[in-house]
């Protein structure tokens, strides 16, 4: 699906979060990235092919505690 040059990372890639998004929807608490996945604000994703990839809570520790507060 991406058509990016470099290309983004595949879906199954352990960094398949860093593609782009193609529709964000921050009303409804997600973001559609270029190379199929969901992602959703508590950092839970939703593969292509429908497999659900459980929140990384370390993550959203890690960023909530980031000088600034978000």
């Amino acid at each position: 699906m991406c058509t990016h040059s470099p290309r983004c990372p595949s879906a199954d890639a352990a960094d398949r979060d860093a593609a782009s998004p193609t529709a964000c929807h921050p009303d409804q608490g997600w973001s559609l990235l270029c190379n199929g996945v969901v992602v959703f604000d508590d950092l839970g994703d939703l593969l292509p092919g429908g497999q659900v990839v459980s929140p990384r809570y370390e993550q959203a520790v890690a960023h909530d505690a980031r000088p600034g507060g978000a």
